[in-house]
């Protein structure tokens, strides 16, 4: 495959999962802070990483999600889903490094 068009296909791939998202979000006013953070326009990859930050300071704010059990493979499995005034709330104690965080955790913080 042409580079070039790899490259576009992947910025598509990019736009159709964050526009997903945030029409999830929307929709049932709550998701996973990984869902938030691909919203923010982060890859599914960087999202992953900087969720399991996001995670340790909520639990040090003692923020906890509403729990709901989903299918994962042929097992049930319990997650949270934070509304977006929750994941302010963990966005502005939430230190990051990296640029891309540092964007992806300002958008978070202004959605709520």
């Amino acid at each position: 495959m042409i580079r070039s068009n790899r490259t576009r296909r992947a910025t598509i791939r990019q736009r159709q999962a964050q526009t997903r998202a945030q029409a999830r979000i929307a929709r049932r006013g709550n998701a996973s802070l990984t869902t938030h953070a691909i919203a923010a326009g982060l890859t599914p990859r960087d999202a992953r990483s900087m969720v399991s930050t996001l995670r340790k300071t909520a639990a040090k704010l003692a923020i906890v999600g509403s729990e709901h059990r989903v299918h994962a493979g042929r097992r049930m499995r319990t997650t949270h889903r934070y509304t977006p005034a929750q994941v302010a709330a963990i966005c502005l104690s939430y230190r990051p490094r990296k640029p891309a965080f540092k964007l992806a955790a300002a958008k978070l913080t202004l959605a709520a």
